[in-house]
């Protein structure tokens, strides 16, 4: 709805969408400073091994001037050649690897087409505008002074300490660079963590900001909801069309029953009876306007109907289409099986007759058909087999 407050969280849809389209919270400077802090830890040891090269390098120069041979020289310059190229990759590889798992620690690696496609809104001149003077600006502009203002006071307080030391011109040369050294990497160090502070501080504001722009409205929330699960109304259709076929279905079984049980217009419960199967299973059932298309099919099928209240009630309560019936109904069953199947030997099939069984004779309690499972007797069953 038009001017509806975005309070609902970004739904996981609506997240994942945003990832592909590029939009992730992420900021640059993890990878910056982390390099930086990496070379800090092993710029010691390199230039101790750099220095060492060198030496060696100088040696063998001084050598060479003594015996001028083109070959000795060549070989000279490429040793420092591979020592150099060796030293750069190291470097490079470091860094570039530092670069990798900085931005897999902030979301992965993710390649978005959307962000390279050309667009006319980012040549709006409004929007320029608005993302100079924005809070995003201020935001920038703040971190970039708090990130000099802490680098100049590390520098300052750096440069300080170390002024008395080599200011009085008493130590050697070589103690003095090592001292300068030992600070400078100190320096750097400093540097970076202060920077990796800062760029974890930015990394939550970015996905704040994120967070609050993937917001969503509750009407938003439960379009989504729609279209993922699908529309109520939809299923609801689909639902009552897929009951309209199972009853179809279920009618036209009807013409393989072996007999109807029915309260006479109400009820309609078709049986039929497989000794291979065990006991008989209902192949329909229904109770209204579904009853009366059962009776009608069954009559155009010269399916025997036998009225019997109470019996029709029991399984239209007790059995669902493709259970077998209740053992307490065996007897009940197998009375009436019996009173059909002898009609058939003689050659008689259809119509409506009244119950063979006497009408005093009360059925016993059966569970509803909710609380029974549907079963298929398996065919070397041994339970006793009702008409048989």
């Amino acid at each position: 709805m038009a001017g509806e407050d975005k309070t609902e969280k970004p739904t996981g849809k609506r997240l994942s969408k945003a990832r592909k389209d590029g939009n992730i919270a992420r900021t640059q400077e993890f990878g910056q400073w982390g390099s930086l802090f990496i070379l800090t830890l092993a710029i010691g040891p390199l230039l101790t091994h750099e220095a060492i090269r060198l030496q060696d390098l100088m040696k063998g120069s001084l050598q060479a001037i003594g015996n001028p041979d083109p070959k000795v020289a060549a070989q000279l310059l490429r040793s420092a050649g591979i020592q150099t190229m060796l030293t750069l990759v190291a470097l490079g590889t470091g860094i570039m690897i530092i670069g990798v798992v900085a931005a897999v620690a902030q979301g992965g690696m993710n390649v978005s087409t959307k962000q390279i496609k050309p667009s006319f809104k980012k040549l709006n001149p409004i929007s320029g505008l608005k993302r100079m003077f924005g809070p995003q600006a201020l935001w920038q502009g703040l971190k970039t002074l708090l990130k000099s203002a802490l680098l100049g006071l590390v520098v300052y307080s750096a440069v300080k300490s170390i002024m008395p030391i080599i200011g009085g011109g008493l130590m050697p040369m070589s103690e003095v660079l090592e001292v300068l050294r030992t600070h400078a990497i100190s320096l750097m160090r400093t540097a970076a963590e202060i920077g990796l502070v800062l760029a974890a501080v930015d990394y939550v504001v970015a996905r704040r900001k994120r967070m609050k722009g993937l917001k969503m409205t509750k009407q938003e929330v439960k379009d989504e909801h729609k279209q993922s699960e699908g529309d109520p109304k939809v299923k609801g259709a689909i639902r009552s069309r897929q009951m309209a076929i199972a009853r179809r279905r279920m009618v036209n079984n009807v013409a393989e029953a072996d007999v109807l049980l029915v309260n006479p217009t109400h009820v309609a419960v078709a049986l039929k009876y497989d000794p291979a199967l065990g006991a008989p299973r209902v192949v329909a059932r229904g109770a209204g306007a579904i009853a009366a298309r059962i009776r009608m099919v069954a009559a155009e099928a010269a399916v025997p109907t036998v009225h019997d209240v109470p019996l029709a009630r029991a399984l239209y309560r007790s059995c669902e289409v493709g259970q077998e019936i209740p053992r307490e109904l065996f007897a009940a069953v197998a009375s009436v099986l019996a009173f059909v199947i002898s009609r058939r030997n003689r050659g008689e099939s259809g119509g409506s007759h009244q119950t063979p069984r006497l009408l005093d004779e009360e059925l016993p309690a059966v569970p509803r058909s909710t609380q029974r499972r549907r079963r298929i007797t398996p065919p070397d069953s041994d339970r006793s087999e009702p008409g048989r």
